[in-house]
């Protein structure tokens, strides 16, 4: 279970699993609730919530996810902020992010985030078009996308971002480029754009295999990948991470605490958190996180101890996300004491990369170049496969 109590950790992630509909490309736990148990839910997330408060500092970001947690009745919302409010020190909250649906944000809504401390809205458009919103089974009229900003920032939410997904089957390269220059005009300051991927066990996998649909050429996805960074760059806004962008000064502080391998408690069926170096996973299944656990803590389904071998893993797999990159001279000090000889299989990893143009030299040491970033999943599995003996 948790470590002792260690009240250092200053970023906490709150996870709703409420959904419209499950859409065919989604792996997140989330389930359509036809039992009418957000009552219950929030009742058992206040308990979680107070359990965890003790290895709470003041916090520094909040994240709530899921699911839909716009879905949440306005009145639950008030529940759980009041509760969040009471348990923890929000003194120095600088970012206080909530997933939205378009279709769910509303004045009365708005309002409540606003009045318990959300400072930023993070929208799932995925695309303004709408035959490739029908693919996605994304079930929201693409013109509900401005009018919930309008919405969020009437209310006194000052920051908001949008997901958008290329690779789409049928979207083409000039579709593509008509999204991102939609959101463009929306006046953001951060955007995430994500390829599609086809996760294993979703339906749009099992679509797929059974031949429904054509997956889009991979030369349009390496040039929609590619053009999106020069699109953006003109609204000011410069790529932090390989699938998302900002305004300098913008970038999700909460996503940063992940990629950073920061500290963070989380909260929520399915939600995992990271503590002293161990992490763990709770019940990803809603009926089973209902049950009361021990002293309000939720059921959990993995707990891994603290492992350097791991820690060390991870710090390569998203470091090399990030484009400020990985520090060389702590990662080959690190992987030294892992596994002898470690520190010279990544020295030798990293001039390989060099030498192929993926890898460039940074302030930290180790930075993924543009086209690095493109093939980034396999320069990672040979950063961290380095670790161990051949």
């Amino acid at each position: 279970m948790l470590p002792p109590p260690r009240a250092d950790v200053s970023s906490l992630y709150i996870h709703v699993p409420f959904c419209f509909h499950k859409c065919h490309y989604c792996d997140f736990y989330s389930l359509v609730d036809t039992r009418d148990r957000q009552p219950a839910f929030v009742a058992r997330l206040t308990d979680e919530l107070r359990a965890l408060a003790p290895w709470a500092a003041s916090l520094d970001t909040i994240f709530v996810g899921g699911g839909t947690p716009s879905l949440l009745a306005p009145h639950l919302w008030e529940h759980l902020l009041a509760c969040l409010a009471s348990s923890y020190d929000l003194s120095q909250l600088s970012e206080f992010t909530v997933e939205c649906n378009p279709e769910t944000v509303t004045p009365e809504l708005g309002a409540v985030l606003a009045a318990g401390g959300v400072t930023r809205v993070s929208m799932g458009a995925q695309s303004f078009d709408r035959e490739h919103l029908k693919t996605l089974e994304r079930w929201h009229d693409p013109d509900k996308v401005p009018e919930a900003l309008h919405i969020a920032r009437r209310a006194g939410i000052p920051r908001a971002s949008i997901d958008l997904i290329f690779g789409i089957p049928g979207q083409s390269v000039a579709d593509w480029e008509r999204d991102v220059h939609t959101a463009l005009s929306l006046g953001l300051s951060h955007l995430s754009c994500y390829n599609l991927t086809y996760e294993p066990g979703t339906a749009m996998t099992a679509r797929r295999s059974r031949g429904q649909f054509t997956p889009t050429p991979e030369d349009d996805e390496v040039e929609m990948f590619r053009r999106t960074p020069e699109l953006l760059a003109s609204a000011g806004l410069s790529r932090y991470e390989v699938s998302n962008f900002a305004v300098p000064g913008d970038e999700c502080r909460h996503n940063l605490v992940y990629w950073r391998q920061g500290q963070w408690l989380a909260a929520g069926p399915s939600a995992s958190g990271h503590v002293a170096g161990m992490r763990w996973k709770n019940a990803p299944r809603l009926d089973d996180y209902l049950l009361q656990g021990d002293a309000g803590f939720s059921p959990v389904v993995d707990v891994e101890p603290p492992d350097p071998r791991r820690a060390l893993a991870e710090v390569l797999m998203t470091g090399l996300r990030l484009t400020e990159g990985v520090d060389a001279t702590i990662a080959l000090a690190e992987a030294e004491r892992v596994s002898p000889g470690a520190a010279a299989r990544l020295l030798t990893t990293a001039d390989a990369a060099r030498r192929a143009g993926h890898l460039e030299a940074a302030t930290s040491g180790w930075r993924l170049t543009e086209p690095g970033l493109l093939v980034s999943q396999s320069v990672i599995v040979d950063f961290m496969s380095a670790l161990d003996p051949a």
